[in-house]
């Protein structure tokens, strides 16, 4: 039994709202009003006075003493066409010198599943049961892992990006991303690979969507000679982004699509996209680079590179350059793989000389900086083109003409992504970038200078995402002695969440489990509800895709690692000692479910999907034996071998089946 106004009141002032209240307040049901939608308001008003026309709908029942009665409210919406707004397509309308702006518009992927709202309420209607209850399993899976609770916090909120206005589904279902989203319109365009590359939610969670835009990237984004844009046009096939290719981006999108080939062990779509990435790790030494980045290709990126901190770095560092060597070293793999082996050696051979010479001239003996001198004008004076997203030369962008030196470099800086290579390798399975013993001792540098416990007196000129009493990892620190840039990279004194769930979870992976968890229990005080949204830790914009880098921590923590290429999963919890109890969540592209272990068994088990497994990897076993291993309450048959236990034949665990 329903009532129901289609229109609040038109006035001035707050009239809609007193009246609003008014009816509310007035006992029985709510009297219609209705207006001509197409008329201008029945009151003159400034602009800025104007508002949105709201409507209420109110359900009515009797409800006895000691009884209960709900409701189920449905909002449900259907806007069929979506359409590039914010970067209209230029095009000639056929007349000399004449060249207009349009919008072309294509369907969300939503509107090609329900022809309207009301459809779209009918299904969700008849299938609430079904959505809710496998919604709460798969929150119920999530929040039993045995790890702190600051991190589960983490992890879920930063979920919650997923389904904000930051992300949109593309008609043939193709995922697609801004960087964040303002109240009104979407921040940043283009799925921007250099801030995609931290999100690690939709690659385990929805694999498949991942996978859409690596080839949604390959595809538009690539010029013929592998230069990469980093931000798609909408719609897909317009003209590509002019601007120059991005080093993060370009070689964080090979690593992702090893990653996604890893999870998925999807083979064929490795195929048809691996001529793409050949071309886009081949650039870093192809004539027609304008940045030279690896021009005498040795393994080091020595040119101009574009990143994410909006701005060009001249010469070795271990961030960029790390990107540079996991591309290699995935290519090697991949490329053996395929049977292209005098590639996989070239890349190979490539890989080792870089990480070799990195390990030796990029370490100072607490972490890796940035080699350069920023008083050598040489290093700029070579590239003669726009410089910078401002889009002026690269002299006037980075020559400070008044202290003679370089603008926008890290140099003998404390980055906070300096080893970040390091951690996609240890999520994908790739091994060692860096010398493992120096990454160590690079995180905890990270941990001595970049991370404050306060910011009353830490001079901030960027945007303040920590302040006062509040704590947090800064981009970047110039330790004492070491020279500060008087212009050094932009953000560096800000605290990016996204960035420094990254250098936590890098922690955990290392070992330094306590300095790790107390990065991740710093942002969540800062975003605890009361100072800030716990379901939005932004950036630039809300919502922002960096953020979802916190879900790496739940690997980090279970040691998760895969490769469904060979049937292999594996666990080794980043801490389990004699007497513990270890839970987890886990999820492929396959199947999700929980990993469980104590001091006598430990049970592997499918909620959703099928897992075919060969291989089982649990390193903190160490020494134990093995007494036996069941499969689906069959008794499984294997060897070990270097680490692994192998099935003598592959094991499909079904939904609510079980191996211990």
């Amino acid at each position: 039994d329903i009532s129901l106004q289609q229109y609040w009141y038109r006035g001035a002032w707050f009239d809609n709202v007193q009246m609003f209240w008014r009816d509310f307040c007035t006992p029985g049901k709510l009297k219609n009003r209705v207006y001509d939608r197409y008329s201008s308001m029945n009151v003159k008003l400034p602009a800025h006075q104007k508002t949105e026309d709201t409507c209420s709908i109110a359900a009515h029942m009797d409800v006895g003493p000691k009884d209960k009665k709900s409701v189920r409210f449905l909002i449900t919406w259907d806007f069929p066409n979506c359409q590039n707004y914010w970067n209209l397509e230029k095009y000639c309308c056929g007349q000399d010198c004449c060249v207009s702006e349009g919008k072309k518009t294509w369907k969300n992927y939503y509107a090609t599943r329900f022809d309207d709202s009301t459809k779209s309420a009918i299904y969700c209607l008849k299938n609430w049961e079904r959505l809710y209850s496998e919604t709460l399993e798969f929150k119920n899976a999530l929040f039993s892992s045995s790890i702190p609770s600051e991190v589960i916090d983490a992890v879920s909120s930063n979920i919650s990006t997923l389904k904000s206005p930051t992300v949109l589904r593309l008609e043939d279902g193709s995922f697609y991303g801004w960087e964040g989203c303002n109240s009104n319109s979407g921040c940043c365009e283009g799925s921007c690979t250099h801030v995609w590359n931290y999100a690690y939610a939709l690659p385990f969670l929805f694999p498949k969507l991942e996978r859409s835009m690596r080839s949604l990237d390959f595809k538009y984004n690539q010029r013929e000679d592998g230069s990469m844009s980093f931000r798609l046009q909408l719609p897909p096939g317009r003209e590509r982004e002019n601007f120059r290719a991005c080093a993060d981006g370009q070689f964080g999108g090979v690593i992702k699509a090893y990653r996604d080939w890893k999870i998925s062990g999807d083979t064929e779509w490795l195929r048809s996209i691996w001529p793409e990435i050949k071309k886009s790790i081949d650039f870093a030494w192809a004539g027609t680079n304008e940045d030279k980045w690896d021009a005498d290709k040795d393994g080091v990126l020595e040119g101009r590179q574009h990143d994410t901190l909006d701005m060009e770095l001249f010469g070795p560092n271990s961030w960029l350059n790390g990107f540079y060597l996991a591309a290699l070293k995935a290519g090697s793999e991949m490329a053996s793989f395929l049977g292209e082996e005098e590639k996989a050696a070239e890349y190979g051979a490539l890989f080792e000389k870089g990480k070799k010479w990195s390990d030796k001239h990029l370490f100072n003996g607490e972490y890796y900086r940035q080699l350069i001198d920023i008083k050598d004008k040489s290093l700029i004076d070579r590239f003669s083109d726009g410089g910078s997203i401002l889009g002026i030369s690269t002299e006037q962008a980075y020559w400070d003409d008044e202290k003679k030196e370089i603008k926008n470099q890290i140099g003998d800086g404390c980055g906070i992504d300096q080893v970040i290579a390091q951690w996609h390798a240890n999520i994908c399975g790739l091994g060692e970038i860096f010398d493992k013993k120096q990454v160590r001792k690079a995180l905890k540098s990270i941990y001595k200078y970049n991370f404050k416990q306060g910011f009353r007196n830490f001079f901030n000129p960027c945007r303040l995402y920590a302040l006062n009493d509040e704590a947090g990892v800064v981009i970047c620190e110039w330790p004492e002695g070491k020279y500060k840039p008087a212009i050094p990279a932009p953000y560096s004194e800000e605290c990016w969440s996204g960035c420094e769930y990254q250098a936590a979870a890098h922690m955990i992976q290392e070992g330094l489990v306590t300095e790790g968890t107390e990065i991740v229990k710093a942002i969540r005080r800062r975003y605890n509800g009361a100072n800030r949204n716990p379901w939005n830790e932004f950036e630039c914009g809300s919502h922002y895709a960096r953020a979802m880098s916190s879900y790496s921590l739940l690997n980090a923590f279970s040691g998760f690692e895969f490769d469904m290429v060979k049937g292999m999963i594996g666990f080794d919890p980043a801490v389990f000692e004699r007497n513990s109890f270890f839970r987890c969540f886990w999820s492929l592209d396959c199947a999700w479910g929980i990993f469980e272990a104590s001091r006598k068994r430990i049970e592997l088990k499918v909620r959703k999907g099928c897992l075919g497994i060969n291989e089982l990897r649990l390193p903190f076993l160490d020494t134990k034996k093995i007494r036996h291993i069941n499969i689906c309450s069959n008794t499984a048959e294997y060897i070990i071998e270097n680490g692994y236990i192998k099935f003598l034949k592959t094991h499909p665990i079904h939904s609510e089946e079980l191996a211990n």
